[in-house]
């Protein structure tokens, strides 16, 4: 009697970030148990010689690559060096490691912001290096594409030859469940909940918030994120191949829609329960108008988001209050 296959040792990086949590929430729920994880006191994933050392003992066999530094744009401007440096060296560590230790299967965790900041909306794949970078958030957006350009150039060296399929998808703007509601490093829905939520309790008159209100942002609940990064993952190779170009491989990640910064607010507000004046100081910046993200190609790989943005502002609320930041 043949035994039966033994499941894939998965290996996801960054399990303790929002993405890297609900990607193992994800493979949970899919019944998959063999999921091998570090944290940062285990593995200093800038460390060459401990990624090495890690994967020669571990082996798995994917890589669910979400482990990054990342922050809002006050975050990105106060440590370039930082970004550019920490998410350079885990990701080339990273994939070399797994190629050097035969990972066929592995998954780069990219971001919109890889896309030129005049790049025509919504955002195609194809606009790739086509233009000037956010300058904001320039050193993280480079590692991002190096990222990238990692898993393609493997891919075109070793494919044939070793069996590598490294896959890269880029997320639009995520929340959910275990973001980070820091006042001043935050993105601005965790931003937003602590503020209306703060305001609530002080029973305060009126929030204002920065800019005019008009630029329009597309928003992802992070579980669906990590179900479409499976999704990918598991797509067999003749049909990620048909839909993707060895040097144009990577995948956009949304919903399909946008909503202006008015709209975000007042469905915050509405979520919280907050019954104040919400404002608007046009004398402070806008950023970019819009940046919604063409997930035309992920949806023709047969993936679609599923949660709302009613519904997934309730399920990030009830996070941040659990959580008691």
């Amino acid at each position: 009697m043949t035994s039966l296959a033994q499941p894939p040792k998965i290996y996801v990086a960054g399990h303790r970030g929002m993405v890297g949590a609900a990607i193992v929430r994800a493979l949970e729920a899919k019944g998959q148990a063999n999921i091998v994880t570090r944290t940062h006191a285990d593995l200093d994933l800038t460390d060459q010689a401990a990624v090495r050392a890690f994967f020669a003992s571990e082996k798995p066999d994917q890589v669910y690559l979400a482990a990054a530094k990342v922050g809002g744009i006050h975050a990105n401007n106060t440590y370039p060096a930082e970004f550019i440096y920490q998410n350079l060296m885990m990701e080339a560590n990273i994939v070399d490691a797994a190629f050097r230790n035969g990972v066929k299967k592995l998954l780069f965790l990219g971001s919109s912001c890889i896309y030129p900041k005049l790049a025509p909306q919504p955002m195609r794949e194809d606009a790739l290096l086509t233009g000037t970078l956010e300058a904001t958030n320039e050193p993280y957006a480079v590692a991002k594409i190096a990222g990238i350009k990692l898993c393609e150039s493997y891919n075109r060296q070793y494919g044939a030859s070793h069996g590598v399929d490294y896959r890269s998808v880029m997320p639009t703007n995520l929340y959910g469940p275990g973001d980070n509601y820091h006042p001043e490093n935050s993105h601005v829905i965790p931003a937003l909940i602590r503020r209306f939520h703060e305001a609530k309790l002080a029973a305060a008159p009126g929030v204002t918030i920065w800019g005019t209100g008009t630029p329009k942002r597309e928003f992802l609940y992070v579980d669906d994120m990590a179900a479409a990064s499976v999704h990918v993952m598991n797509l067999d190779k003749a049909t990620y191949d048909r839909h993707t170009q060895p040097m144009l491989s990577h995948i956009n990640v949304g919903c399909g829609h946008d909503i202006t910064i008015r709209e975000l607010a007042e469905a915050i507000g509405k979520t919280i329960g907050y019954q104040g004046e919400i404002r608007f100081d046009p004398s402070k910046p806008d950023g970019t108008s819009r940046k919604l993200m063409d997930s035309t190609r992920l949806n023709a790989l047969g993936w679609q988001a599923k949660v709302g943005l009613e519904e997934g502002l309730a399920l990030a609320y009830a996070d941040f209050l659990e959580s008691g930041k």
